[in-house]
């Protein structure tokens, strides 16, 4: 048990919540901006900018970076998962046929 004291009164924790936001319109018409500087010959800031969110949080996971590497696809995930069912339902018949017949 804690002994309440009023000299030694704790502040609640902060709430820091920073929301991210991404506009597409804005993002293509940069890049459409950036495509006719480039065309007209005119000096454009290169940055270190990925101008695609897509695939960054596979390149974050180990897991899905290695699958992958190895060229699994979501097509390719669902056919194992179907393939286990399958499997998984036959050793249920299998033992059904053979313990409880």
């Amino acid at each position: 048990m804690g002994i309440f004291s009023f000299y030694n009164v704790r502040k609640p924790r902060q709430f820091n919540y920073k929301p991210l936001y991404y506009d597409v319109r804005k993002e293509a018409l940069e890049e459409r901006k950036r495509k006719v500087k480039r065309e007209l010959g005119m000096k454009v800031a290169e940055e270190e900018y990925k101008p695609l969110i897509k695939g960054s949080f596979i390149e974050g996971t180990t897991h899905l970076r290695k699958s992958r590497l190895r060229g699994d696809d979501s097509r390719s995930r669902q056919y194992k998962n179907v393939r286990l069912a399958i499997i998984l339902s036959l050793l249920l018949v299998a033992l059904w046929f053979f313990f409880w017949r």
